[in-house]
This record gives structure tokens, C-alpha cells and sequence, in this order.
């Protein structure tokens, strides 16, 4: 097979273009209904698979930062959700199992669902109070059609960038100076 040379510099700018019209794209569509449902919440529980799981605990990380009580799904010390807490979860296809599977379980217990997805028509969405449609392909999306980039990436950059934005406007918001968030931070040295 035939390889070509292409350099980081210039992989570093596609990414970086792609990410930038992934973001107009989603601040064209109105995102603040998501971000009330999550402040508004009694408690934020976040819950991803692989790359998307790994992108949610840094929100989870900016969220508590904030003064929201917050827990990873899976940790030993989360608590079970009941109503009037958010799981935030997110999955490129909407199909995921086990993110669907948390979700109907937290739906159950009474709890709301945000979900960040590729696709409005998922049985993720669907079981959504509120969604954001994140315009990426999934993970199974190999055509290059809407991304250059492998298996989701476009998608999991976008929820990083989401999740700092839904911080950054919160913050914003809040008055708060940076001395002021940062006592949260984690202190073990």
C-alpha cells in the first residue's frame, strides 16, 4: 500500500478547522436549555464509554470546580441516582449499550438524562430531556464525508470543548474569580 507523508503541522490545522466549524455549528443551536438542566440539577452524574467517558470526567472535573456536586458512573463512591439529579452521558451513535442501559436505569429512578450525541433519531436521544446534537460522524462513520479524522475523534473533541464552554458560561455567570475556584482543586502533594 502506497503511504504519503503528511506532516503534523498540517494535521494539527485540519484538526483544528474541523473543530472550529463542529463548534459554530453547535453555538448555532441553542445549547443553554442543556446547561440549565445540569446547574439546575441536585447532583451531576456523568457516564461515557472509552474516549467520550475519558472527555466527560474532565467536565465532571470543571463542574465540581464550579461548586456542583458531581459523580463518575462506575466510581466506588457514586452514590445511586434518584430524581432531581442529571446523568450526563454521551455516546456518537445514540447506541451505545451500556450508556443506554444507564440511562434507562437513571430514567427509572427518576432522574433526568442530557445526552451529547451525533444522532438526533437514537434511542439515547430519545430518552433525553435534553440533547445536543454534536455535527460529527460517529465512530463507525469511516467515509471522511463529514470528518478526516479516526473513529469519532471530531465527536469527542467537540464534548471536550462543550463541556469547557458549559463551564466557562457558568463561570462567566458566576462572578467567581479563578482564586475563588481554585481551593477545589485536589490538593494530595
Amino acid at each position: 500500500m502506497p503511504t504519503k507523508t503528511v506532516s503534523a503541522q498540517a494535521s494539527l490545522i485540519a484538526i483544528a478547522d474541523e473543530l472550529h466549524v463542529s463548534a459554530g455549528r453547535l453555538a448555532a443551536s441553542d445549547i443553554d436549555p442543556f446547561a440549565r438542566l445540569l446547574h439546575d440539577a441536585d447532583r451531576v452524574f456523568v457516564h461515557g464509554a472509552g474516549r467520550s467517558g475519558l472527555a466527560l470526567r474532565m467536565t465532571a472535573m470543571r463542574l465540581m470546580h464550579l461548586g456542583l456536586v458531581v459523580h463518575v458512573v462506575g466510581e466506588v463512591t457514586a452514590p445511586a441516582i434518584g430524581k432531581g439529579d442529571v446523568l450526563l452521558v454521551a455516546s456518537g451513535s445514540g447506541t451505545t449499550p451500556a450508556i443506554v442501559r444507564a440511562a434507562q436505569t437513571a430514567v427509572a429512578a427518576g432522574a433526568q438524562i442530557a445526552a451529547v450525541t451525533t444522532a438526533r433519531d437514537s434511542p439515547l436521544a430519545a430518552l433525553a430531556d435534553e440533547s445536543v446534537i454534536v455535527p460529527a460522524a460517529d465512530k463507525l462513520d469511516r467515509s471522511a464525508g463529514i470528518s478526516i479524522q479516526y473513529a469519532g475523534s471530531l465527536f469527542e473533541q467537540s464534548l471536550v470543548v462543550l463541556g469547557d464552554a458549559l463551564f466557562h458560561a457558568r463561570w462567566s455567570a458566576s462572578g467567581a474569580s479563578a482564586d475563588e475556584l481554585w481551593p477545589r482543586h485536589a490538593n494530595l502533594e
